[in-house]
């Protein structure tokens, strides 16, 4: 998966990352329990008068192995996908878990077991050693799997005290071994995901500055080059209106001539502070695209809508001006507003184009008006 891809916030990522380490972790898993389970039921004393209960364990863990690889991780990232996923993945591990561990202990007490029980004992201590290592993402499910893969073995064990009790106690030391590394392995677990979510923090914020103008916290003209297309491309393939508005402010030279540009500075401050208040809706994208012209991007906007909202603007501003050291200054803009048209605009850059030269027609016209590029 794309870095464009991964889930953005904290706890999403969080559940994609453990469902993802979680299904390449388990991914031959199923198949080792299977294996472990033909070894010791065939190399037992007498595999043929069990072969009832040897190819019963053979479904029953088959059965468990293919339900794992059905299981597959959800397309989608919602939370609640994610956490089902899970759910339903560790509720097999834990089945499995359950099943082995009584196999275990069924195999130490059935004396037709004698010439394998040292592969079932070592099976066991292999699953529990995968793990404490490798799914420690839930601590509290990896611990009920460990105790669900020893606890049975370890009391079958304790029934045969005296012909058995080295073992016990080898297992049982083991056993508490293995619960302290599954809580240190968690720990590192948790440092990692940490890391990574400060690292996607970063990302996510160097992305955001490459994308916002510094003065304005408008979107730049970087980030209108990304954004439009794919609005266009979207309005399109879903024949959805899209608006373009793009705004100029009048004789921006003269107000950086006659009073400085850091009065400038503010008065383009001030001109996307109104932007903000008129086009406020969150479908809205509002850009600084260079020097003093702005645009915004409305989808879902008819002509009419955007045309309202843009002249709303424009008298608005016609009508308080800009205020700087206590002085009052006029400040008007010339806007050209369109909507996209699929039989017309054969592309983004035509669209762009048609919205643009009306809004060069509304400054020839004398400035402080606006032109619909439908009628250009």
């Amino acid at each position: 998966m794309a870095d464009t891809e991964l889930p953005r916030q904290p706890e999403t990522f969080a559940l994609w990352r453990e469902a993802q380490d979680t299904s390449l972790r388990t991914r031959l898993g199923g198949a080792y329990y299977l294996l472990a389970w033909l070894l010791t039921w065939l190399f037992s004393a007498a595999p043929v008068e069990m072969l009832e209960w040897g190819l019963a364990g053979v479904g029953f863990f088959t059965l468990m192995l293919t339900l794992r690889l059905l299981n597959r991780l959800p397309a989608e990232q919602a939370p609640q996908a994610l956490r089902t996923w899970l759910d339903r993945h560790w509720a097999l591990i834990l089945l499995t878990a359950l099943a082995w561990g009584f196999t275990h202990a069924w195999v130490l007490h059935d004396p037709l077991f004698s010439d394998s029980r040292l592969i079932a004992t070592l099976s066991t201590i292999a699953f529990s050693t995968a793990l404490a290592f490798n799914f420690s993402m839930r601590k509290g499910h990896a611990y009920l799997a460990l105790l669900l893969l020893y606890l049975p073995g370890l009391l079958a064990l304790t029934l045969l005290w005296n012909e058995q009790r080295a073992t016990l106690i080898t297992l049982a030391f083991y056993l508490s071994y293995l619960l302290l590394a599954l809580n240190r392995s968690h720990r590192e677990y948790r440092n990692t995901l940490t890391l990574e979510l400060k690292l996607l923090e970063q990302q996510e914020n160097l992305e955001l500055l490459s994308r916002t103008d510094s003065l304005t916290q408008l979107g730049n003209r970087y980030h209108f080059n990304s954004l439009f297309p794919a609005m266009v491309a979207n309005a399109q393939r879903q024949s959805n209106s899209l608006s373009l508005v793009l705004l100029d402010i009048d004789y921006f030279k003269q107000v950086n001539d006659a009073h400085g540009h850091a009065c400038g500075d503010a008065c383009l401050s001030a001109f996307a502070e109104l932007m903000r208040q008129v086009f406020r809706r969150d479908s809205d994208a509002l850009l600084r695209l260079g020097g003093e012209e702005f645009g915004v991007l409305m989808p879902g906007t008819t002509l009419e809508q955007a045309h309202l909202l843009a002249e709303s603007f424009r008298l608005e501003l016609e009508q308080h001006g800009f205020s700087v050291h206590g002085q009052n200054l006029p400040l008007t803009t010339s806007l050209g507003v369109g909507c996209f048209d699929k039989n017309r605009d054969v592309s983004a850059e035509a669209f762009f184009k048609r919205v643009d030269d009306a809004l060069y027609r509304a400054k020839g016209a004398g400035r402080n008006c606006l032109i619909l590029a439908s009628v250009a």
